[in-house]
């Protein structure tokens, strides 16, 4: 029959049609930094990684999908207790990374809120061994034992955690009142010593100044001390020369004279009294005591007596 034909090729159609799309889901692609956890009939049969995959219809099912990156958790601020009874708020921020993607889908229900729990009570037990100044101060040392402490509790569950930060510790706030004054106390004595500091300073410097300068003006002054004795000494080395010049061109001229009266045929008389004058120049009238030699002596008395002959004849 005609219609009987037409319906059952409609019926092939459409199972035609159905088994292309079961065989369309079976195909995965599983992208880059992800991964699935495979099932099959409940059991765990394998873990896909990047590229093409086939499950077989209505046995295999995709269990998990499972993110391969670096993750960041931010937890709410959690109160904890120092040692020495304060209590504060501190939350953390938690990078952690799914190593094995079996262990995170079988190793705990609820891996995130697992990680939050296992923080607080960590922080707690790291921040209760730790008085308040340690922990405002020993960051670096919470966020390490934090880490090594979580990586080792997550390890079970496939989870990796790099690091851990404190995000903010929050003190009460009388505590935070009394930080502050400490704080400002701190700042106003530094800024004394500094102060104390820069004027003890300032009077070094004004003191070597004023040492530089008395040392340059004694130097200054024993230089012009030199240089006025080096003056003196040269003037006066100057004049000595000047006055032994000046005698030796009297003398000269004298023994110029002397010897043209001689070249002129004057007798040993003449001589001798041409010496005499020559000593009395030679004396200028300063000299106390002069020596005169015995030959112009002798002629000094025949002088003498010329002249009291020649008085003698001359008429009263």
């Amino acid at each position: 029959m005609p219609g009987t034909g037409v319906g059952v090729g409609i019926l092939i159609v459409a199972i035609v049609i159905i088994l292309l799309l079961v065989l369309a889901s079976c195909v995965k692609i599983v992208p880059q930094a992800q991964a699935r956890v495979l099932e099959r009939l409940g059991a765990y049969q394998g873990t896909w990684g990047v590229g093409i995959h086939f499950k077989v219809p209505f046995i295999d099912r995709i269990a998990k999908k499972v993110t391969l990156k670096e993750q960041v958790v931010d937890f709410a601020p959690q109160p904890v207790i120092t040692k020495d009874n304060v209590t504060m708020r501190i939350d953390t921020v938690v990078f952690f990374q799914i190593t094995d993607p079996k262990l995170f889908a079988y190793g705990v229900e609820n891996p995130i809120m697992a990680i939050e729990n296992l923080t607080a009570t960590t922080l707690r037990n790291i921040i209760g061994d730790l008085e308040l100044d340690q922990t405002l101060t020993s960051r670096e040392i919470i966020n390490a034992k934090m880490r090594q402490s979580l990586d080792e509790a997550t390890d079970p569950w496939g989870i990796k955690v790099n690091r851990v930060e404190l995000k903010n510790i929050i003190p009460p706030d009388a505590i935070r009142d009394a930080m502050e004054k400490q704080m400002k106390a701190e700042r106003e004595r530094r800024e004394s010593i500094l102060r104390a500091e820069g004027e003890k300073k300032s009077a070094i410097l004004v003191a070597e100044g004023q040492k530089e300068s008395v040392i340059l003006q004694a130097e200054a002054e024993k230089q012009s001390a030199i240089l006025r004795a080096e003056a003196k000494k040269e003037a006066t080395i100057r004049e000595a020369e000047g006055q032994a010049t000046a005698i030796q061109k009297v003398q000269q001229a004298n023994a110029d004279g002397i010897r043209f009266i001689k070249e002129a045929g004057a007798d040993q008389a003449v001589l001798q009294i041409k010496s005499l004058e020559a000593f009395a120049k030679a004396a200028d009238g300063k000299a106390t005591k002069i020596i005169i030699p015995s030959e112009i002596q002798g002629i000094a008395g025949l002088v003498k007596s010329i002249t009291e002959v020649a008085g003698d004849k001359i008429p009263e």
